[in-house]
């Protein structure tokens, strides 16, 4: 667990400094092999949004996720023989749709059925949440791929100051996906495509940055980085409890809490762990870190900050799920929040961030698999940011999957485009 510390902790970096206004914008790129299928996903009963679902075609590797408001947005290559795309949640049946091309102007509704689960077809083993965690890391050699595998990733990286965003950050990337035998160092990242919009008020001299981009996502990996939740040298120090049994992909899953039972030199975590019920798969996990201490947690994430910088955490939000493919479970999406406090001693000046980072596989290779060499691979101890201009090119979306934005960012976008042409 202190590896993934040092790692993680990586992923913000403090200065003081007085930025530019800059602006990148990208044109969407007019393309005509592809159907576009988009829409927002709701519950058929509530009619409430579903967020974070995973939306993919049968028979292929091409998918997407839902944003926090329930939209998506899916692109099919026209060579591609399905005539379907499913959408599959937590709590939810899947549900299949036909591939008709979409418009922006008008938002279609994809309606999803609430699952129940019957109580007498999950009564097949004990329910001690222990074992129940201890049976997930024993099989993860059954359960994960054995083989490497080429991700191609939609990768979006946010800093907000209070409610205003004065950072987007934007990549297509391409990881070679090691054995999940292997150690994460195997793990590579390419950035292929990027772009950035920055806005920040001229009365700041905090300079927020986000340090390691797609690999603090990536990170997230809790099989692939088992310190950070799943290592039974630590079980110890939580306690787990079965709270409920949900429907994910149309199996039935656990639905297990834990938390800490203890205080360490470094901060533990407490959440959810979603696991199989059949294969013991862990399906999905959320967690947040134990902020108790703040000092504590402090030291986790600040890479650099000027002296008199009073820096407190204040909340972390952590989401990974996986996707059954060929009886075999891949890396799906990922999403990291933190927020936090910045003060400074004697002086009349304090806000509050929130950075946020969110990745989702679009698209799997199984076949042919070439490992990215260190050289054209991105390094942890880079800030996407400030290199997403080496990536830019006015056309890159393309027929690439991407998560469609929120509301809340696209207006941010708006506005402050508004503003920098008229100063």
């Amino acid at each position: 667990m202190k590896t993934f510390y040092r790692i993680i902790g990586q992923g913000m970096r403090f200065g003081l400094a007085l930025i530019a206004i800059t602006i990148s914008v990208a044109l969407i790129a007019q393309e005509t092999d592809y159907y576009l299928v988009n829409g927002v996903i709701k519950d058929s009963k509530t009619k409430e949004r579903v967020i974070f679902a995973t939306i993919s075609v049968p028979g292929t590797n091409i998918g997407t996720v839902a944003n926090v408001e329930g939209e998506f947005s899916l692109k099919v290559p026209k060579t591609v023989k399905s005539s379907e795309f499913e959408i599959s949640h937590l709590g939810y049946n899947n549900k299949k749709f036909p591939i008709v091309n979409g418009t922006s102007s008008k938002e279609k509704e994809y309606l999803l059925e609430p699952s129940s689960i019957e109580i007498q077809a999950i009564v097949v083993r004990p329910l001690d949440a222990r074992k129940i965690v201890e049976g997930a890391i024993t099989n993860i050699d059954n359960n994960y791929s054995e083989k490497a595998v080429a991700l191609t990733a939609f990768y979006r990286e946010t800093i907000k100051q209070r409610r205003d965003y004065i950072s987007i950050a934007e990549a297509i990337a391409e990881i070679y996906k090691a054995p999940y035998h292997y150690t994460i160092e195997s793990d590579k990242i390419k950035i292929i495509k990027g772009r950035r919009s920055d806005n920040v008020k001229k009365a700041d001299t905090l300079m927020v940055k986000m340090q390691g981009g797609p690999h603090v996502s990536l990170y997230l990996d809790l099989i692939k980085y088992p310190d950070l939740i799943l290592n039974q040298e630590d079980m110890n120090y939580y306690d787990y409890e079965v709270v409920d049994v949900v429907n994910i992909d149309n199996q039935a899953n656990y639905i297990i809490n834990f938390k800490p039972n203890t205080k360490l030199e470094y901060p533990l975590f407490s959440g959810k762990l979603y696991i199989n019920i059949d294969n013991l798969a862990l399906t999905m996990a959320e967690f947040s870190m134990d902020l108790s201490d703040p000092q504590k947690a402090a030291q986790i994430f600040v890479h650099k900050k000027p002296t008199g910088l009073i820096f407190e955490p204040i909340s972390t939000r952590y989401l990974v799920t996986y996707k059954k493919i060929n009886n075999r479970y891949f890396l799906n999406y990922t999403r990291s929040e933190i927020k936090f406090r910045a003060d400074w001693r004697k002086r009349i000046f304090k806000t509050y961030y929130t950075i946020m980072s969110e990745m989702a596989i679009t698209e799997r290779n199984f076949e042919n698999v070439n490992k990215i060499s260190y050289k054209e691979s991105f390094k942890p101890n880079l800030v996407l940011a400030d290199r997403v201009n080496e990536y830019f090119d006015e056309n890159y979306w393309g027929s690439y999957n991407t998560i469609e934005p929120d509301e809340s960012i696209q207006s941010a976008i708006n506005k402050f485009n508004k503003r920098f042409r008229k100063q």
